[in-house]
């Protein structure tokens, strides 16, 4: 399954309009879509998930943005977001999921001691990479096949993140193909 990453940084810097990206997306027949906007307002990021509620369908995640999961059907936070709350996992996502209620939740993790520290948690999936090399997260260690091994540990649906391309193929546990960079071929 396809799971689209549209990051407001990327598309400024590739000159793509929300609009132009989310009817490409409705034609690659995308279930859910993560938000991902690191420098904007919360009045931008507001402003950008209406957008993209009136004009795609399917699940919308928002990234990090826990104030504006009134707009969205989910939220992602990473290793360190979550450390915002609590350095206590258990104690960090109960106080999310108390904020959230039944609202999806994902949560990015990188290795087996994550992964399995995230297999403990309320989460409804987990966000596993970097796969490949990417523009947009410069600091992240890529993995590579070496995921695919680890993303066994899972109990929760896994989501391959990191220079994921349309054409790759992945086998269970990863349910979601985490596409980014490559929805915009043919847009720039």
């Amino acid at each position: 399954m396809i799971y689209a990453l549209i990051d407001k940084e990327t598309l400024l810097s590739k000159r793509v309009s929300l609009p132009a990206l989310l009817h490409h997306i409705r034609s690659l027949d995308v279930p859910i879509l993560q938000y991902r906007n690191k420098t904007g307002s919360t009045e931008e990021k507001k402003e950008d998930l209406l957008t993209i509620r009136k004009m795609y369908q399917g699940i919308l995640i928002v990234n990090d943005t826990i104030e504006l999961i009134d707009y969205a059907d989910g939220l992602h936070i990473g290793q360190e977001d979550m450390r915002l709350y609590s350095e206590m996992p258990h104690e960090a996502i109960g106080q999310i999921r108390r904020q959230i209620g039944n609202k999806i939740l994902g949560l990015s993790t990188h290795n087996k001691e994550e992964i399995l520290e995230a297999n403990t948690l309320d989460l409804d999936y987990i966000g596993l990479g970097a796969y490949r090399a990417t523009g947009t997260k410069k600091e992240a260690k890529v993995s590579g096949e070496m995921l695919l091994e680890i993303a066994k540990y899972s109990k929760h649906p896994v989501g391959i993140i990191g220079g994921v391309r349309l054409e790759d193929a992945f086998e269970a546990p990863i349910v979601y193909k985490v596409i980014g960079s490559d929805l915009y071929a043919g847009l720039v």
